[in-house]
């Protein structure tokens, strides 16, 4: 059988998939924040640098000149992890300064609402690399020029990308600690919780085989609790099998032991006398008493035969079974009995009903049912089968019946009537395992005229006809 492996693993496997999961979706997030982060702050240093090439604009024989100061320059020509570009365009479009073809603003690019300035920031391409590009509009108005200069300074993405990454395996390191410290401290709350399973365990295997006692459940967790009392249920059911199995044997060796007393003294009997006719006589009676222990047996495996039936019903391996066809065939096999006793022999089963079962142990039902009315039935009486719908079998005899205070007693085992004869009392304990077996009801009333009708109701089919 195929082991389903750890409960203690497949939690903190299932618990880990949910942090990777977790962990991923919060490093998409990570990475999105600090790149918005990274453009934040360095937006910020392009629009300072934008506004530094602003305050050197002036104009000259009515024309606008750009004075970049060397130490603005130094700041923003050059960094470690990058390049800046910048460019002057005056009023009438033309470059005053700086580089030439920094990419314009895409059409419809908004107005930063971040500054107090007209400018407008957005992504390009300059030079085969991706850069970060500010445009800023300058207001000029002197006497002889009066309009808006625009300056455009672009940085290349390597200084954010750095910011980005540095910020993004931050994070991940923190979260990828806290996933592993988490993980640590599920198995160590899981080993605790799992302590009373460990304890329960230790309980049921240092018990002796016999040792049918209930489990203590008192500092046991509420969600343990209803395993403990599966335990204890299953325990007091073994129990009772136990005592039923033994109390069987115990009637079974006293059933046996009485005829094979006296099977014993006839035959010595016979071996004291001389006269063949005696010896005769007694092996005779000895044949007899045969027939009756070879049918005791055959009884007790009979009964044996339904507790493995029973467990295999109870395993699924019952079959769907036409209760109609099976009665009608044992009602042939039983015909010929029947009319060498004188009984008529009736079937009254007009369209199949199915049944899920086992189709030996039903077998055994009707042949104990029909032998057990046979043998009650008087010579020139009427024995009936039914077959009813959903699902209910009857039989029915024109014997002397069972009185109702006795109706109860005839399914325990080796329970004899008093005008049972030399039956071993087991024919109706036989029924009654059955019907049990099959989680059919059995019950006993008075026939249509006189003597006994059993009717066994048994469970619908699980699948249609």
């Amino acid at each position: 059988m195929k082991r389903g492996g750890s409960l203690r693993g497949r939690l903190l496997r299932r618990l880990a998939i949910l942090l990777s999961a977790i962990l991923l979706l919060s490093s998409l997030s990570a990475y999105w924040s600090a790149r918005r982060a990274a453009d934040t702050a360095y937006d910020r240093t392009l629009l300072a640098s934008a506004r530094s090439v602003a305050d050197g604009l002036y104009t000259k024989d009515g024309s606008l000149t750009a004075n970049i100061p060397y130490v603005a320059l130094d700041t923003f020509a050059y960094d470690s992890a990058g390049r800046i570009y910048y460019q002057v365009i005056d009023l009438d479009g033309r470059q005053v300064s700086g580089y030439e073809d920094l990419p314009p603003p895409p059409a419809g690019t908004p107005r930063t609402n971040d500054y107090p300035a007209l400018a407008r920031f957005y992504d390009a391409v300059y030079r085969g690399q991706g850069v970060r590009v500010v445009s800023l509009l300058q207001p000029v108005s002197e006497p002889l020029l009066n309009g808006m200069a625009e300056i455009r300074v672009a940085e290349t993405q390597g200084a954010r990308e750095r910011m980005t990454r540095d910020l993004l395996v931050g994070t991940l390191w923190r979260m990828g600690l806290l996933s592993i410290s988490a993980l640590l401290l599920v198995w160590v709350a899981v080993n605790l919780a799992l302590r009373p399973l460990e304890t329960l365990r230790r309980a049921v295997a240092s018990r002796a085989s016999d040792d049918l006692r209930p489990l203590p459940d008192g500092d046991m967790p509420r969600e343990v609790l209803p395993l403990v009392d599966a335990l204890n249920q299953f325990n007091e059911r073994l129990h009772g099998l136990f005592e039923r199995q033994s109390l069987f044997i115990a009637d079974a060796a006293h059933e046996l032991r009485t005829p094979l007393a006296a099977l014993k003294a006839r035959i010595a009997l016979g071996l004291r006398s001389d006269e063949p006719q005696e010896w005769r006589s007694t092996l005779e009676q000895v044949a007899q008493q045969s027939d009756r222990l070879t049918a005791l047996a055959n009884q007790l495996l009979s009964l044996a035969r339904i507790e493995s039936g029973g467990r295999a019903i109870a395993e699924g391996g019952a079959q769907r079974i036409d209760l109609s066809l099976l009665t009608r065939e044992l009602a042939m096999a039983m015909a010929p009995l029947a009319h060498a006793r004188g009984v008529a022999l009736a079937l009254e089963a007009e369209r199949p009903v199915w049944i899920d079962g086992e189709p030996t142990l039903l077998n055994e039902l009707l042949s104990n049912l029909v032998d057990n009315a046979l043998a009650h039935t008087p010579r020139d009486g009427n024995l009936i089968l039914r077959v009813l719908s959903p699902a209910v079998l009857e039989v029915e005899d024109d014997g002397p019946g069972i009185p109702p205070d006795e109706r109860d007693k005839v399914f325990e085992r080796f329970y004899r009537r008093s005008n049972q004869g030399n039956g071993a009392g087991l024919g109706l304990a036989i029924v009654g395992e059955v019907c049990r077996a099959h989680r059919a009801q059995i019950s006993l009333h008075q026939g249509a005229v006189s003597g006994l009708r059993v009717r066994v109701e048994f469970p619908l089919s699980g699948v249609e006809a």
